[in-house]
């Protein structure tokens, strides 16, 4: 008898990669402070070198931190990093040069809950099935979303931009999940807290059909910038029926015709010091 499979579970849907996460900030310093030496993320060290902006790698994606007053995610930014204990350590080590901010952090048995600088939140995970065999890695953006909202959320990404979406529950609240890639999601998480206004931060995801989305949304006047020929921008996420927003994210959306898809990305090995450097083993030696 030839073996079945549930070839269903092979699906990714239309949306290949989350790429980046943009937030505007005020300062590099505190940035690197917490971003690099902390978190031990890579600094891009060929794109975006200067002073009025900072790419930082985090396996195959990126937060982008260009100048400007700080903006602050509706919600959590989910990482998984190769060793729980090291990050501990990292961030201990950097709390004194960021007194006077935001910045904080809780280890948990399984986790460990980062505050940057100006509030935004990151959860770190070990390595796990659960995330793809990534051991660094932009596993997920977590939004804070109204009640009763999910159930459009989810159905607007399955039609308008033909991604793989559904809704559960985690605990009392509901939940849509938004597969972005083969270990990425975007979740949409309902709660009763108000939700501060947004602010302009943005993600920027790629799309295989890139076309078809498009023009889903123009016929709706969602688009909101024609940016390039292998980019354009939408903000709002709403009930198809209604045309009532539900929830307000910029989406940069790029093909994969960009020049930038796919761009390899240096990640350093955050244990390397000048006083305990072991030849060979600057780079990140394992998966993402």
């Amino acid at each position: 008898m030839a073996e079945t499979y549930d070839r269903t579970r092979g699906d990714t849907g239309n949306i290949v990669a989350l790429e980046h996460v943009n937030v505007t900030i005020p300062d590099q310093r505190p940035a690197t402070a917490f971003y690099i030496a902390g978190m031990g993320f890579t600094r891009d060290p060929y794109v975006q070198v200067g002073l009025d902006n900072m790419w930082v790698n985090i396996g195959r994606s990126q937060c982008h931190l260009p100048n400007g007053n700080p903006q602050r995610l509706r919600g959590t930014i989910g990482i998984v990093v190769p060793d729980l204990g090291e990050l501990a350590q990292r961030l201990k080590k950097v709390t004194p040069w960021l007194k006077d901010t935001q910045f904080g952090f809780q280890a948990h048995a399984d986790r460990i809950e980062a505050t940057c600088p100006w509030g935004n939140r990151f959860r770190c995970h070990a390595p796990s099935p659960e995330f793809g065999p990534a051991e660094l890695a932009l596993a997920y953006v977590e939004f804070e979303v109204p009640r009763g909202t999910t159930e459009g959320i989810a159905r607007f990404y399955r039609e308008a931009l033909r991604a793989t979406a559904a809704t559960e529950q985690r605990g009392s609240d509901a939940l849509a999940r938004v597969e972005a890639g083969a270990s990425q999601q975007l979740l949409f998480r309902e709660t009763s807290d108000p939700l501060p206004p947004y602010d302009g931060h943005h993600i920027q995801i790629y799309l295989a059909d890139f076309s078809g989305p498009h023009r889903f949304l123009i016929e709706r006047g969602l688009i909101t910038e024609e940016s390039n020929e292998h980019q354009y921008r939408f903000r709002d996420i709403v009930d198809l029926d209604s045309g009532k927003p539900l929830f307000t994210i910029e989406h940069e959306v790029r093909s994969l015709r960009n020049p930038l898809y796919a761009r390899p990305l240096v990640n350093r090995n955050p244990a390397q010091t000048n006083t305990a450097y072991t030849r060979g083993h600057d780079a990140f030696r394992g998966t993402y």
